[in-house]
């Protein structure tokens, strides 16, 4: 008899459009190949912004999963005052929002009644973000999925952060939710982190907990080196919804820093940005000249495809890029920060051209654009490391054999002990 999951969600992951809806996705249909897999989920307004699309996407994962509760709606995602309110909460408890904002009671009776109908022998958490639910699951073991280490990510978008007062409260919210990773880590049965930089943060942090590295996968199947007759000259790519602040604020540091030094040198480069812009960004960016917004593409092949080079300026992240695993996949020169590609097997000159200082970073999207054989050179090394080992096949027989050891190990910590701390 196959052990059964339960995968508790901060988003429905589908349609995978971002670089967290994108790995829960592999995650889940990688775990169902050897678990039966209970999915209850919260429901995102970015990425399920109506009830048809909610339909589509539960009726979508029942299909690869052997069950999936109705999601629930996040609140402050909606209302203005339930945001207030969340926020408020957070000010006057001392504990860190995300308490709040995933704190939906209707998500609680759904863990329950999933506990109720289908026992599972393991609780995957897929964010921190959910801690208050581990009262719940006393008894049970629990690995949780840190996507990055959330009070660093949290720290670094402060550094980036113009308003003094935004940048305050940014900080203090980084310190609470360190107190939470403090205080819960070392108890969890095992965390699951996407890079060996992240493994080492949260060791600092929480001395004895118990990590495991998964890193983000490619779908190397369906991202596939096209013809290179498809390149248009001089074109260059972002990857990247910029309703996600390091997103924005990479194009708008590469539009600012970096874009005029490339066009200086090549006039014919043009920069396509792909991904969902928040309201306003898109006339922004199109003021710069070549820059063009895609916004939302049901198919990002044909634009990678066209691409002679993938840029990744990122100055605050955590994990590992989807966005540059895809670009590997697809056989492409990229550019990138070293936060952009922070944790992934690259080697500068090999497979990736790593740059941080703009006017290097310039430079070197200059020389892709221009040198052929560089450009190809890096595309073949990184479609190798894409193949090697980032597949989410090898990804998942990983995280399967680790699921498989821990509920087979006898029990040593419990979610019990989490009582005093996530009330």
């Amino acid at each position: 008899m196959r052990s059964r999951i339960l995968f508790l969600s901060q988003s429905l992951p589908f349609p995978p459009h971002s670089g967290v809806t994108n790995r829960t996705l592999h995650i889940l249909q990688e775990l169902q190949r050897t678990f039966d897999v209970t999915l209850v989920a919260f429901s995102r307004r970015n990425h399920q912004p109506d009830d048809a699309s909610r339909v589509r996407a539960v009726e979508a994962l029942r299909q690869r999963l052997s069950d999936v509760l109705e999601p629930v709606r996040i609140d402050s995602e909606w209302s203005l005052s339930a945001k207030a309110r969340v926020h408020a909460s957070s000010v006057l408890t001392g504990k860190p929002y995300i308490f709040f904002d995933y704190g939906s009671p209707d998500f609680g009776r759904r863990i329950e009644r999933a506990l109720e109908s289908n026992p599972p022998d393991l609780v995957h958490m897929d964010s921190m973000d959910l801690y208050r639910w581990l009262p719940q699951l006393s008894g049970i073991p629990v690995a949780c999925t840190h996507h990055s280490v959330e009070s660093d990510l949290l720290r670094l978008r402060a550094d980036r952060i113009r308003g003094r007062a935004a940048r305050r409260y940014i900080r203090h919210q980084a310190q609470l939710v360190e107190n939470v990773e403090r205080a819960l880590c070392g108890r969890l049965d095992l965390n699951v982190m996407t890079s060996d930089d992240d493994a080492e943060r949260l060791s600092s942090l929480a001395p004895g907990a118990r990590t495991g590295v998964i890193p983000n996968g490619a779908n190397v199947d369906y991202f596939t080196p096209t013809n290179t007759r498809s390149v248009v000259p001089g074109r260059v790519v972002f990857l990247g919804p910029t309703y996600m602040f390091p997103n924005r604020d990479a194009v708008h540091f590469f539009l600012d820093a970096i874009w005029p030094l490339v066009r200086n040198q090549r006039s014919d480069a043009t920069l396509h940005l792909i991904g969902k812009n928040a309201a306003g960004e898109k006339d922004l960016f199109e003021k710069q000249i070549g820059v063009s917004c895609q916004g939302y593409v049901p198919d990002i092949r044909p634009h990678f495809a066209e691409a002679s080079c993938s840029v990744v300026p990122l100055r605050v992240g955590g994990g590992t890029r989807l966005k540059i695993l895809d670009a590997w996949s697809m056989g492409k020169a990229i550019v990138s920060t070293s936060i952009g590609c922070e944790g992934l097997e690259n080697v500068d000159g090999e497979n990736i051209l790593i740059r941080d200082d703009p006017t290097e970073f310039a430079e070197a999207v200059v020389d892709v654009l221009r040198n052929e054989e560089l450009r190809n050179r890096l595309g073949r090394n990184g479609r190798k490391t894409a193949e090697q080992i980032y597949a989410w096949p090898v990804v998942g027989r990983k995280l399967n054999a680790l699921y498989q050891d821990l509920v087979a190990a006898p029990a040593t910590r419990r979610a019990s002990a989490f009582d005093s701390i996530a009330r």
